[in-house]
């Protein structure tokens, strides 16, 4: 796991630790020394913590004239035995919410599994609070995307079909940003 790390490639037209406006700016990360782990194992030092045993995330890329972020994460979403939601959403979302963020994409390629909870309150409460913009599930393989159905996230979060996404990678932020957002636009019917 220590050799998985956050996508770098748009580092050229964002860095979260350079925005003043970022739950993470000023952060500072020592490449010699991995101290963060999930189940025991060590994970590259470039992830961020939100205070989850669990989950760890990156801001890939924050527009705030458009009002979107991109947010990759790694781990294992575990909203039964951590809440991990809770902490997601208080130690990042609000703060970007705060920031006049309403359209979230979230990169899931490296959430290992999504275990449940029957309380969907934190959910609720963020799609309610992005009033016209939207939560968007990325790359996050096919057992977790059943989960989250089984839980109904998908009241709260849009994912499969056209949001099916695989080269991502290969576009400029706002090129990606484009694209979902046309497809929200259509899926949403506005």
């Amino acid at each position: 796991m220590q050799d998985i790390a956050p996508f770098e490639n748009w580092e050229k037209y964002y860095r979260a630790v350079e925005d003043e406006r970022s739950p993470f700016f000023g952060q500072e990360y020592n490449t010699q020394y991995y101290e963060n782990t999930i189940y025991g194992y060590y994970i590259h030092p470039y992830w961020d913590e939100i205070e989850s045993e669990t989950l760890y995330l990156k801001v890939l890329y924050a527009d705030y004239d458009f009002g979107f972020v991109v947010i990759e994460l790694l781990g294992e979403w575990n909203d039964t035995l951590h809440n991990d939601i809770m902490f997601l959403k208080r130690r990042v979302i609000d703060l970007m919410l705060g920031e006049g963020i309403k359209k979230f994409i979230l990169i899931g390629e490296h959430v290992l599994n999504f275990h449940g909870s029957v309380d969907d309150d934190y959910y609720a409460e963020w799609a309610e609070e992005v009033e016209d913009g939207w939560i968007v599930g990325i790359g996050f393989r096919d057992h977790v995307l059943i989960e989250w159905a089984k839980f109904h996230l998908d009241y709260y979060i849009n994912f499969g079909g056209t949001l099916e996404l695989d080269h991502w990678r290969t576009m400029a932020p706002m090129a990606f940003f484009d694209l979902v957002n046309g497809l929200m636009q259509r899926r949403l019917g506005s």
